[in-house]
């Protein structure tokens, strides 16, 4: 039996600068930064917000060489990926891979939240970069 994705856990938005994105956010959206946190192995910092049970992570690139900093280059900011939680990332790069879908990794590494996350590639997937999030139980 196929096991779902258990709800969205956040939406990825690609940013210039942090710094210049959080007056939007706090000032006219009335958001609280709850962190922020420098993700190495995308090459990204990220800053969260929670609306109503579902995070924003604005996504800035910390070198050229980032995935996001390329994203940027070719599409400018905005919307970057949806995040699902997920039970098991191993399960639904399995699933997804039984599907015929393309997959960034082949297996999940950690992501922001000591996640464990991995990427579907959007060429598979109705040109939406899909990541799965597996919940650390220590955090």
């Amino acid at each position: 039996m196929k096991t779902p994705v258990r709800q969205i856990d956040h939406l990825g938005i690609a940013v210039r600068s942090i710094e210049e994105a959080l007056p939007y956010y706090e000032n006219v959206l009335g958001l609280r930064c709850e962190r922020i946190e420098v993700v190495e192995s995308q090459k990204v910092r990220t800053a969260f917000f929670e609306v109503g049970g579902i995070h924003i992570e604005l996504l800035e690139p910390t070198c050229a060489e980032s995935p996001v900093a390329k994203f940027l280059e070719s599409r400018g900011e905005g919307v970057h990926h949806i995040a699902f939680r997920v039970d098991s990332v191993a399960g639904q790069l399995a699933q997804a891979r039984e599907s015929g879908v393309r997959l960034i990794h082949e297996e999940g590494f950690p992501g922001a939240a000591g996640k464990l996350v991995a990427f579907l590639h959007p060429k598979s997937t109705m040109g939406v970069l899909t990541e799965f999030c597996q919940m650390d139980d220590t955090h």
